[in-house]
């Protein structure tokens, strides 16, 4: 019964539905849906009742093969470049400077720490998925992990996933009271940027029917289709060929105005979630275990880097501090904390600009991640 494909992906959904509840109606609305649905799948793939990294069913390898870049395809087809152009340079160009003081978070971690006693031969993929995530969001952390096959050391995995989202939280209590403090010490003109733009065309809600929705599916299954074989052709990444195909159609208003992709998208990456979690098995944790404090380490460290190379370049260009803290968690959290962070300034100005520079943080983090992996 365990292993049948039927039985398993019952569980698997049933499990997004339970962690999507909990999150929105119980004290556990603290803990990330994404976080929530790990912890789940691991616990009961090591109650043993769905299959573990050791039993694995095939079900996973599919899920692994298929969904997963599915999942980065659908997201990455909300970033519009033409778009851009609204966020402003003063937000834009903080931007940059955050995802490079993130490269450099990176660097310096690295020899923090005794990496290949921590890693393992991963070392050079984690540090590619730290700066993917990093720069623009969880995305660009999949599409690493998944060309390295990280995804499949469920406990090296999570323990990454648990450290960063200790580390987001703590961020955004940072970037919340940074304008405020740095006001204090070095003032600077708020910047009145007078974009408010049409907000609703880039939040989750969806209307999707049958039709549609039959399109989407088939656009990302021939987009997929076509990544592998180019892959093949060219000895790049296939995932890295999807990212490109999938920014490119983003470009075209045809697809722009074909509803169902953020909703395939945040599905797919919940089902590969569950099933990470599910390689996360309590004998491989505890070897994890003596190096928690390292994993730990290595994230605080990127992000308080990326956070003080920021600050600097703030203060070198007189920046808007509001701005800064934007950019900076555009880069670390992404365009829905960045969005909540622009709300809670009663920044109005600024609340497009934010969304817009999470979503060029969506489309470069998985390039920067690749390359950051290459060169380490």
């Amino acid at each position: 019964m365990i292993q049948n494909p039927l039985y398993i992906l019952t569980v698997l959904c049933g499990l997004i539905f339970i962690s999507e509840w909990l999150t929105k109606n119980t004290f556990l609305k603290h803990l990330s849906g994404p976080l929530l649905v790990i912890i789940l799948g691991a616990l009961l793939a090591n109650l043993g009742l769905i299959p573990s990294a050791s039993n694995a069913s095939p079900v996973y390898d599919s899920i692994f093969k298929y969904v997963a870049p599915a999942s980065i395809f659908y997201l990455l087809l909300g970033v519009n470049l033409k778009e851009l152009k609204k966020a402003g340079l003063p937000m834009l160009l903080a931007f940059v400077l955050g995802a490079a003081g993130t490269t450099l978070g990176v660097l310096v971690s690295l020899n923090l720490i005794d990496y290949q006693e921590v890693f393992g031969k991963n070392y050079a993929a984690i540090a590619g998925m730290m700066t993917g995530t990093y720069t623009g969001g969880s995305a660009n952390f999949n599409a690493v992990a998944l060309h390295y096959d990280v995804v499949r050391e469920g406990a090296i995995y999570t323990g990454i996933v648990v450290a960063d989202n200790i580390v987001t939280a703590l961020w955004m209590l940072v970037t919340l009271s940074l304008p405020a403090l740095m006001a204090r010490w070095k003032p600077h003109k708020p910047l009145q940027m007078n974009l408010r733009g049409d907000i609703d065309q880039y939040t989750e809600r969806e209307h999707v029917g049958p039709l549609r929705l039959g399109l989407m599916l088939f656009i990302g299954l021939a987009a997929m289709l076509l990544s592998n074989q180019l892959a093949e052709l060219s000895g790049v990444p296939s995932v890295l060929v999807l990212t490109t195909i999938a920014l490119v159609l983003a470009q075209l208003k045809v697809i722009q105005q074909i509803p169902g992709a953020k909703l395939l998208g945040m599905f797919a990456v919940y089902l590969f979630l569950v099933v990470v979690g599910a390689f996360c098995e309590l004998t491989a944790l505890v070897q994890v275990g003596e190096h928690a404090v390292s994993i730990l380490l290595f994230t605080v460290v990127i992000v308080l880097v990326h956070g003080l190379f920021l600050i600097l370049m703030g203060l070198v260009l007189r920046t808007d501090w509001c701005v800064i803290a934007i950019a900076s968690q555009a880069n670390i959290g992404g365009a829905s904390t960045a969005l909540a962070l622009a709300k809670s300034f009663k920044r109005n100005d600024l609340l497009l600009p934010a969304i817009l520079a999470g979503s060029l943080g969506t489309g470069l983090g998985t390039y920067l991640g690749f390359l950051v992996a290459g060169l380490v």
